[in-house]
């Protein structure tokens, strides 16, 4: 059980995503500063206890127009070795100290984590109140018997998203640039062996929904 602590961090999340969006291939803001908002997402557990998840959407731009985006992330004590591509920045924690934040999809601490979500072996936590699941995150899982964690250390991006490579002729995608449906169609990926899809909030109150991640076979990616 990953706990929250309610206190300072400097630089702010957000204020190191202002930077940090801009440079990445799916980011869909023009040459201004990005205006970000939290706007929802959830976290998910460490086993080991090190290391913080959080599956952050993050909102860029005003009212109705405003385009949401998937950020995962992971907080960690120390650098991590050989990730230095995926390094967001690092902040003070007012408890914890010094935290190295990286792009959560080249840390094999999430990937893990999110495979297990998938399959239905752990649960999704709220974002911000200790020991409390999220149930707006939806999963499902239709192939045959456990994933592997194998699915190296190379994420690759383009205009939408992140996409890891694993074995089995497997491809998870994270959805980096979300896109709810309005029209009341089903949110899961036509062929896709297994899912997550989340929630946040928009500027009316109301809520949206996407999918997060997918899982599909090689000719289904």
């Amino acid at each position: 059980m990953a706990l929250i602590h309610h206190t300072t961090l400097k630089p702010t999340k957000l204020e190191l995503l202002t930077s940090w969006m801009p440079t990445r291939p799916w980011y869909q803001g023009g040459a201004g500063e990005p205006e970000l908002t939290k706007a929802g997402g959830f976290r998910l557990d460490d086993p080991e206890g090190e290391v913080g998840i959080e599956f952050m959407v993050a909102t860029d731009g005003p009212g109705t127009g405003a385009v949401a985006y998937l950020v995962p992330l992971t907080y960690r004590g120390a650098p991590l070795d050989g990730a230095e591509h995926a390094l967001v920045g690092t902040m003070e924690h007012g408890v914890l100290g010094p935290r190295w934040a990286y792009d959560g999809c080249h840390d094999p601490v999430l990937v893990a984590q999110l495979l297990a979500l998938i399959e239905g072996r752990v649960e999704a936590q709220a974002q911000s109140i200790t020991d409390e699941l999220d149930r707006e995150v939806v999963r499902s899982y239709t192939g045959d018997g456990p994933l592997s964690r194998d699915f190296g250390s190379t994420a690759t991006d383009d205009q939408e998203g992140t996409v890891l490579t694993g074995p089995q002729g497997l491809t998870l995608r994270l959805n980096r640039v979300l896109r709810p449906a309005s029209d009341g169609s089903p949110l899961l990926p036509p062929g896709a062996t297994g899912h997550v899809e989340g929630a946040w909030g928009l500027p009316d109150g109301s809520r949206a929904r996407a999918v997060f991640a997918a899982l599909h076979t090689a000719a289904r990616a």
